[in-house]
């Protein structure tokens, strides 16, 4: 049997699980979640190697069109430039929810490109048999190579979804050694974990103002020191990320340091301070520096 290879972008409006389904399919934690919109900000692989194939997929952020500004202006961009040259698209939506916002995600694969239709959070709803008529009306609108119900959080039919999947892929080598499972460093996922945490521990307001940059990250043996700044776009959300007497801070710094020694496999000594750099994410300059643009 031939070998198969290739890449797979995993897009959809935000919030409808696309980083939950990738860590699902990869078997562990390679890209940050949460439950507000747009915590992917940067296009992060995750890889899967089996004898027969190495299927990499590309967790994109979620495509926004309810906002502008030029931080989401740099996120659609990083969707639609991982559509350029990848083999399958899965496009994810919201079992029993489908709208606009969809279709405009839709609207940006090219028609060359064969898509998956995969729709997530079938463990949420009421009846089983409502799918049904979902499925028969989201196949309206283009002509899908598969469409796969799943609820990446369950982990219900995902691999049904990777069986879909590597048919599609051409034939070739792996691309990656088969024991790495994504192609980001140790320092970005120390800066992702702790933003994660941020978005899950600050009020709904903040985590758009919000960057992690890692300034120290020194190895020695099993142990790591971290040290990172916490970046805030106003003076007012300076106080409200530190917390009454630093415990909000201390708060993210713990559960991030955890999840930290758990990804890594060692103790990690985890040091966060916050500093302003003033509307940071309308400044095309600064987004360049973060990594953005």
């Amino acid at each position: 049997m031939s070998h198969r290879c290739g890449f797979v972008a995993v897009v959809g409006r935000p919030n409808v699980g696309k980083s939950t389904l990738l860590n699902r399919l990869v078997g562990q934690k390679v890209s940050i979640t949460s439950r507000k919109a747009q915590t992917t900000r940067h296009a992060v692989l995750g890889i899967i190697s089996t004898e027969a194939a190495q299927v990499v997929l590309v967790d994109t952020p979620g495509f926004q069109t309810k906002h502008g500004g030029q931080l989401n202006k740099a996120l659609n961009r990083a969707v639609t430039d991982s559509l350029a040259d990848v083999d399958v698209v899965l496009f994810v939506v919201e079992a029993t929810r489908l709208g606009d916002r969809d279709r405009q995600v839709l609207d940006l694969i090219p028609l060359a490109v064969p898509v998956i239709a995969v729709v997530n959070k079938v463990d949420l709803l009421a009846r089983r048999d409502l799918i049904l008529p979902f499925i028969d009306g989201l196949r309206q609108w283009r002509d899908f190579a598969a469409v796969v119900p799943v609820s990446a959080e369950k982990g219900v039919q995902v691999d049904d979804l990777l069986a879909a999947i590597v048919p599609m892929l051409p034939e070739g080598p792996a691309l990656y050694d088969e024991e790495q499972v994504t192609d980001r460093s140790e320092r970005f996922i120390a800066s992702e974990l702790v933003r994660e945490k941020l978005f899950r521990f600050t009020g709904d307001e903040l985590p758009y103002g919000i960057n992690v940059v890692v300034d120290q990250f020194e190895t020695e043996g099993n142990l790591r020191r971290i040290r990172c700044n916490v970046i805030v776009s106003r003076d007012s959300h300076k106080g409200m990320v530190i917390g009454a007497g630093g415990e909000n801070l201390k708060r993210v710094a713990t559960e991030a340091r955890l999840d930290m020694e758990r990804t890594f496999g060692g103790t990690v000594f985890l040091e966060l301070h916050v500093r302003v750099d003033a509307n940071w994410i309308e400044d095309p300059r600064r987004l360049r520096k973060y990594g953005y643009v």
